[in-house]
Protein backbone atom coordinates (compact mmCIF):
# COMPACT_ATOMS: atom_id res chain seq x y z
CA UNK A 1 0.00 0.00 0.00
CA UNK A 2 2.73 2.15 0.51
CA UNK A 3 5.62 3.83 -1.81
CA UNK A 4 8.67 2.89 0.00
CA UNK A 5 9.96 -0.08 2.16
CA UNK A 6 11.05 2.32 4.84
CA UNK A 7 8.04 2.40 7.60
CA UNK A 8 9.08 5.98 9.31
CA UNK A 9 9.21 7.46 5.84
CA UNK A 10 5.94 7.04 3.68
CA UNK A 11 4.21 8.84 1.22
CA UNK A 12 0.21 8.21 1.87
CA UNK A 13 -1.43 6.05 -0.45
CA UNK A 14 -4.82 8.21 -0.68
CA UNK A 15 -5.26 11.98 -1.21
CA UNK A 16 -7.54 13.69 1.74
CA UNK A 17 -10.05 14.17 -0.91
CA UNK A 18 -10.40 9.93 -1.58
CA UNK A 19 -9.69 9.51 1.99
CA UNK A 20 -13.41 11.97 2.82
CA UNK A 21 -15.12 10.14 -0.34
CA UNK A 22 -13.75 6.70 0.88
CA UNK A 23 -15.62 7.40 4.37
CA UNK A 24 -18.26 9.02 2.78
CA UNK A 25 -19.31 5.69 1.23
CA UNK A 26 -18.37 3.66 4.03
CA UNK A 27 -19.99 5.44 5.94
CA UNK A 28 -23.28 6.63 4.30
CA UNK A 29 -23.23 10.12 4.41
CA UNK A 30 -25.34 12.18 2.50
CA UNK A 31 -22.49 14.82 1.65
CA UNK A 32 -18.38 15.25 1.79
CA UNK A 33 -18.81 18.25 4.62
CA UNK A 34 -20.54 15.47 6.63
CA UNK A 35 -17.47 12.60 6.28
CA UNK A 36 -14.98 15.35 6.84
CA UNK A 37 -16.64 16.33 10.17
CA UNK A 38 -16.36 12.70 10.97
CA UNK A 39 -13.06 12.32 10.06
CA UNK A 40 -11.87 15.90 11.82
CA UNK A 41 -13.77 14.52 14.91
CA UNK A 42 -12.15 10.79 15.14
CA UNK A 43 -8.46 11.92 14.14
CA UNK A 44 -8.73 14.41 16.38
CA UNK A 45 -9.31 12.14 19.28
CA UNK A 46 -7.12 9.64 18.01
CA UNK A 47 -4.47 11.62 18.33
CA UNK A 48 -4.95 12.32 21.94
CA UNK A 49 -4.94 8.41 22.19
CA UNK A 50 -1.56 7.85 20.58
CA UNK A 51 1.70 8.56 21.77
CA UNK A 52 5.30 7.29 20.63
CA UNK A 53 6.26 5.96 17.64
CA UNK A 54 2.99 4.44 16.50
CA UNK A 55 1.74 7.89 16.45
CA UNK A 56 4.54 9.39 14.22
CA UNK A 57 4.68 6.75 11.76
CA UNK A 58 0.38 6.64 11.11
CA UNK A 59 0.96 10.23 10.86
CA UNK A 60 3.09 9.83 7.76
CA UNK A 61 0.83 7.09 6.30
CA UNK A 62 -2.73 9.92 6.89
CA UNK A 63 -2.73 11.81 3.68
CA UNK A 64 -1.39 15.65 4.74
CA UNK A 65 -4.71 17.13 5.77
CA UNK A 66 -5.99 14.14 7.93
CA UNK A 67 -2.44 13.96 9.55
CA UNK A 68 -2.47 17.70 10.79
CA UNK A 69 -6.00 17.53 12.42
CA UNK A 70 -4.34 13.75 14.11
CA UNK A 71 -1.33 15.56 15.23
CA UNK A 72 -2.97 18.15 16.76
CA UNK A 73 -4.70 15.96 19.34
CA UNK A 74 -1.74 16.09 22.43
CA UNK A 75 -1.68 12.35 23.92
CA UNK A 76 -3.36 12.72 26.83
CA UNK A 77 -4.18 9.91 29.46
CA UNK A 78 -5.56 6.70 27.25
CA UNK A 79 -9.19 6.00 26.93
CA UNK A 80 -10.56 2.70 26.07
CA UNK A 81 -12.19 2.16 23.43
CA UNK A 82 -15.70 2.30 25.08
CA UNK A 83 -14.36 5.76 27.04
CA UNK A 84 -13.23 7.43 23.48
CA UNK A 85 -16.47 7.16 22.06
CA UNK A 86 -18.18 8.11 25.38
CA UNK A 87 -15.95 11.31 24.97
CA UNK A 88 -16.44 12.10 21.52
CA UNK A 89 -19.99 12.11 21.77
CA UNK A 90 -20.15 14.04 25.10
CA UNK A 91 -17.63 16.55 23.42
CA UNK A 92 -20.26 17.07 20.30
CA UNK A 93 -23.60 16.04 21.77
CA UNK A 94 -24.50 13.82 19.40
CA UNK A 95 -25.83 9.86 20.71
CA UNK A 96 -22.76 7.19 21.85
CA UNK A 97 -24.69 5.02 18.70
CA UNK A 98 -23.98 7.97 16.26
CA UNK A 99 -20.46 8.81 17.33
CA UNK A 100 -19.86 5.06 17.27
CA UNK A 101 -20.86 5.02 13.88
CA UNK A 102 -18.84 8.24 12.61
CA UNK A 103 -15.98 6.41 14.65
CA UNK A 104 -15.57 3.12 12.90
CA UNK A 105 -16.30 4.82 9.73
CA UNK A 106 -13.25 6.63 9.98
CA UNK A 107 -10.54 4.11 11.50
CA UNK A 108 -11.44 1.40 9.35
CA UNK A 109 -10.31 3.98 6.27
CA UNK A 110 -7.58 4.81 8.97
CA UNK A 111 -6.37 1.01 8.77
CA UNK A 112 -6.54 0.77 5.44
CA UNK A 113 -4.29 3.57 5.01
CA UNK A 114 -2.25 2.10 8.32
CA UNK A 115 -1.66 -1.62 7.04
CA UNK A 116 -1.71 -4.97 8.80
CA UNK A 117 1.73 -4.22 10.35
CA UNK A 118 1.51 -0.67 11.75
CA UNK A 119 -2.31 -1.06 12.72
CA UNK A 120 -1.09 -4.15 15.05
CA UNK A 121 1.25 -2.14 16.47
CA UNK A 122 -0.98 0.80 17.49
CA UNK A 123 -3.75 -1.59 18.73
CA UNK A 124 -1.02 -3.11 21.29
CA UNK A 125 -0.23 0.72 22.14
CA UNK A 126 -4.25 1.34 22.73
CA UNK A 127 -5.90 0.21 25.99
CA UNK A 128 -8.66 -2.38 25.43
CA UNK A 129 -11.83 -1.87 23.13
CA UNK A 130 -10.02 -0.11 19.68
CA UNK A 131 -9.80 -3.33 17.43
CA UNK A 132 -13.68 -3.33 16.82
CA UNK A 133 -13.26 0.29 15.90
CA UNK A 134 -10.70 -0.09 13.33
CA UNK A 135 -12.94 -2.93 11.63
CA UNK A 136 -10.54 -5.70 13.33
CA UNK A 137 -11.71 -8.63 15.79
CA UNK A 138 -10.90 -7.58 19.47
CA UNK A 139 -8.33 -10.58 20.51
CA UNK A 140 -7.66 -11.22 24.51
CA UNK A 141 -4.54 -9.90 25.73
CA UNK A 142 -2.37 -11.98 27.51
CA UNK A 143 -1.72 -11.88 31.21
Amino acid sequence: MQNTTDSTQCVPAMSYTLMLEKVRYDGAYPTRERAEEAVRLVLGGLGGQLAGEEREILASRLPEEAAAVFLAGRPETPLTGRDFVTSLALATGASTATTRWDTGSVLTTVAQLAGPDLLARVLRALPQGYALLFGRAELARAA
